[in-house]
């Protein structure tokens, strides 16, 4: 079944970084780490509402730099900040996860997810990087990278096989006719994942 949505309106689709207030256009580390701190809340097996309500209870702790989270300390994210969210099932493991990454941020890139950038040879090297964190696999990687592309130079993940495939057969679309590290080809990519969601659902 072939859904009636258009390519225009697929091209004014919402970023989930916008749907989220975090402005990466400023190429700063706090928006970017802002960024990347969803990208691991949205990689677990977890409802894309609890993922966005747990990182708004971040917001509300003011926990949105690798300092301020490595003081707050383990007990404190599981408990408000991943309950209050509705973290529940992967409360403990992911807590771990997120203090391991800052820890690391802050030891090995002094807290800049920029000076991480700077320091990569090209994308493959970006995302080899990006990977050593605990806990950072391909789902996190995609995407984290994905919404960078315009920000970062050497941001360049392939789009997902299933994302291009659901607009083949339901959009008729060809993502090759777009340039991967352009704002409108990113929005026509959100668009296809909240659509492809949509229609699972």
């Amino acid at each position: 079944m072939k859904t009636n949505i258009s390519i225009k309106q697929l091209k004014k689709s919402k970023l989930y970084s916008e749907e989220l207030g975090i402005n990466l256009k400023s190429r700063s580390d706090r928006e970017i780490f802002k960024w990347f701190l969803v990208s691991i809340l949205f990689g677990a097996r977890i409802s894309e509402t609890n993922a966005k309500n747990t990182y708004k209870a971040f917001e509300r702790y003011n926990l949105l730099e690798p300092e301020k989270i490595l003081n707050a300390g383990w007990d404190f994210l599981v408990n408000p900040v991943m309950r209050e969210g509705g973290y529940v099932r992967y409360d403990f493991k992911t807590s771990t996860k997120i203090l391991q990454i800052c820890e690391k941020l802050v030891k090995e890139y002094q807290s800049s997810l920029n000076k991480l950038h700077e320091e990569a040879k090209n994308s493959k090297d970006l995302e080899k990087r990006l990977s050593e964190f605990y806990g950072i696999g391909p789902t996190t990687l995609n995407i984290f990278l994905r919404e960078m592309r315009p920000y970062w130079q050497k941001a360049d993940p392939a789009t997902l096989a299933i994302v291009k495939a659901f607009a083949e057969e339901k959009i008729n679309l060809d993502l090759k006719k777009y340039n991967r590290k352009s704002l409108t080809f990113i929005r026509i990519e959100s668009g296809l994942i909240r659509l492809r969601r949509a229609f699972k659902e």
